[in-house]
């Protein structure tokens, strides 16, 4: 009976602690990574895997017998596998790239259709129904000069969706939050360091907000985080988990519209 009673009040205490933990992370941080590519596989995900973070990855439809396999692994670890399109339609003004995927060409119609088709082929890698969550190609909210956000707010096609910004893009006005229109911090430098990677979390600490970094190549391809600077970045992360609640792209946006 002792023994027992000396059960349910480790319990108890366990649950203090882990209310306690929970009460004092004022800041929500999420990790998303565009375009499904290589050095995300090779260095970006062991280094949270090391790390014991989570993060979202916006892939699209090009990846291939070899790559595949490596990103239905990645589903099974808990990470987000989300939407960025099949073929990532791009002003070429902006981008260069195939013709075919210039934006100025797409009407609305067809982005739907692409990230309708995006969606099946994520429900293909990691069988997770219900909605997805989709950042706009180069953050273009326009095609042919038409603003789809709202079609595709009708259409139901994405629960959230992220655009983009700088390093000032701290969230804290949750209540007039478009779901559809999420800020992020679209990460670049000449390199950026861990320190300036690091200097965007503590203003999202400091405002009690949530703050979405977007990065590309980590270590490799291209607009290029240094491995380094990622890896400084989620030390950091990792040494402050009481204060900072690190989740993914989907879980964030949840809390924060059930919060609204």
């Amino acid at each position: 009976m002792k023994r027992f009673a000396l059960f349910l009040l480790s319990l108890n205490f366990a649950f203090i602690a882990n209310a306690q933990q929970a009460k004092h992370k004022k800041a929500i941080i999420v990790l998303t990574y565009d375009d499904g590519i290589n050095s995300q596989l090779n260095i970006a995900i062991p280094q949270l895997d090391s790390a014991h973070l989570t993060a979202t990855f916006f892939l699209m439809g090009n990846m291939t017998e070899a790559t595949l396999p490596r990103w239905r692994e990645v589903g099974k670890k808990g990470y987000e596998l989300a939407n960025h399109t099949l073929y990532h339609p791009c002003l070429l003004t902006n981008v260069k790239a195939n013709p075919a995927n210039n934006s100025a060409i797409y009407t609305p119609f067809m982005m739907l259709r692409e990230i309708n088709e995006m969606n099946t082929l994520l429900f293909a890698l990691d069988g997770k129904p219900g909605g997805r969550t989709y950042a706009y190609p180069c953050t273009e909210v326009e095609v042919s000069g038409i603003n789809y956000v709202d079609t595709l707010r009708k259409a139901g096609l994405a629960k959230y969706a992220r655009i983009g910004g700088g390093p000032d893009a701290v969230i804290t006005d949750f209540k007039n939050l478009d779901p559809l229109k999420v800020p992020s911090w679209g990460v670049t430098g000449n390199p950026v360091t861990g320190d300036a990677l690091i200097d965007f979390v503590k203003k999202v600490q400091q405002s009690g907000g949530l703050g979405i970094f977007m990065f590309h190549g980590v270590g490799g391809d291209y607009l290029v985080t240094p491995a380094d600077a990622h890896r400084k970045l989620l030390a950091y992360l990792k040494a402050h988990r009481n204060e900072i609640e690190v989740t993914t792209f989907m879980k964030a946006m949840d809390e924060v519209m059930a919060a609204k």
